[in-house]
This record gives C-alpha cells, structure tokens and sequence, in this order.
C-alpha cells in the first residue's frame, strides 16, 4: 500500500503503531514529517505536506495515543 499525505488517518495508525513509546503531544512538526516520510510504503513529494496536514496527522495520532 502506498501511503500519500492525503491519508492522515492511515499515517497516524502507523506512526501510532511504530512509536508506541513516544507521546505524540511533544513531537514537533519537523520531526513528524520526517517520521511519517519514514513509514513504509510512504510515497509522496515532501512539498506536499504543509503545516494543516502535519497538524491532522498529530491529532490523529494523539486520538490513536489515548
């Protein structure tokens, strides 16, 4: 499966799923990207991701989180 920006609910699963140890409430936007670049399957061009999508993709997470 290829992983786009568009699929903030799916990235946050992920991420949720590969960082089950780090609270999503202190992870700051750079390194959100970088962790989400870094899921496998991720296929997409960094300068699709602005600061709403990162901002999607931590809510989410933080609701997979708790």
């Amino acid at each position: 499966m290829s992983l786009k920006w568009v699929d903030v609910q799916e990235i946050a699963i992920q991420l949720a799923e590969a960082h089950p140890d780090v609270d999503p409430r202190h992870v700051n936007f750079v390194a959100l990207r970088n962790m989400a670049m870094a899921l496998p399957g991720f296929d997409d061009h960094p300068d699709r991701c602005g600061e709403k999508v990162l901002e999607a993709i931590q809510a989410l997470w933080i609701e997979e989180a708790d």
